[in-house]
């Protein structure tokens, strides 16, 4: 009996082992390629656009050789997984009509799949964002650190890794297509020389965008824009400038830390809340 076995066995193996091992063989090898044959693909096929700089298409074109990669490395599973099992020795033609048949009643229940993916094709296409990326939607904010057709994967500032399906992006904001700015309030108290302190704020925002360290990140130097507010304790300003994608909070982190300390070396004052109290003559 376990010579039979064993007989079976070589037999098998010398008429399937073989196509079996080449097909996976050649699966791994397509797999390893493929990867390298899509970026050349996609970064050859993609038109540059003028609206966006290097590192902004580079990204566009990341995220799609990503997409690219995975939906076809998916194909190709189950391609070589019908195969499999057409050598050895099973008949897929009934596994495919089963398969068609699961699929349209599985269909009904996976209209949220379905809106997920239909809703991924069209933010891949309209490059609505990008791998590196920084979006916010529905009070969810990260970093984009992976696209699929079905979801989007960011991190945020806390380390938190977000799963979000593209049906339920109800409202996406991009907060680092193309250019950012430094948009800051600054209150300033009544009695300070207004003239002054407008020429101070653009003396820093000149320097900061000089700044060998600096100016590469900033597109326009944060200046005085206009007086945006009367408060209860100082007069509200409001700084504005552009910086290059995701540096907005670096400038603007580096902008208030100068305006502090020349602030202090100027002598003007930053506010605090007051309180007066009137005491009636009795």
């Amino acid at each position: 009996m376990l010579e039979k076995i064993l007989d079976f066995s070589k037999i098998w193996l010398q008429e399937h082992g073989l196509t079996i091992l080449a097909i996976l063989v050649g699966t791994f090898l397509i797999q390893k390629f493929l990867g390298a044959f899509l970026e050349h693909l996609i970064r050859q096929a993609i038109k540059p656009d003028h609206f966006l700089n290097k590192e902004a298409e580079k990204k566009r074109e990341d995220t799609l050789i990503r997409v690219s990669y995975n939906a076809t490395k998916i194909l190709i599973w189950i391609v070589v997984l019908m195969m499999l099992l057409s050598e050895v020795g099973i008949n897929i033609g009934p596994l495919i009509a089963a398969a068609g048949v699961a699929g349209l009643a599985l269909g009904f229940g996976a209209q949220y799949i379905i809106r997920d993916v239909i809703s991924g094709l069209f933010i891949i296409l309209e490059n609505q964002y990008r791998v590196g990326d920084v979006i916010s939607s529905d009070g969810t904010s990260g970093l984009v650190e992976d696209i699929s057709l079905r979801m989007t994967t960011l991190r945020d500032l806390d380390g938190n890794v977000h799963y979000v399906p593209h049906g339920e992006m109800a409202k996406l904001s991009n907060l680092s297509k193309d250019y950012a700015r430094v948009n800051l309030n600054l209150g300033i108290p009544y009695d300070t020389n207004l003239e002054k302190v407008i020429s101070v704020i653009n003396k820093i925002g000149k320097d900061l965008a000089e700044d060998p360290k600096w100016k590469e990140f900033i597109t326009k130097a944060p200046q005085f824009l206009r007086v945006d507010d009367f408060a209860d304790s100082a007069i509200i300003i409001k700084i504005l400038g552009e910086t290059a994608p995701i540096k907005q909070w670096e400038v603007t982190g580096e902008l208030r830390k100068r305006i502090k300390i020349t602030f202090d070396r100027e002598g003007i004052e930053l506010p605090f809340p007051q309180m007066v109290i009137h005491q009636s003559k009795s």
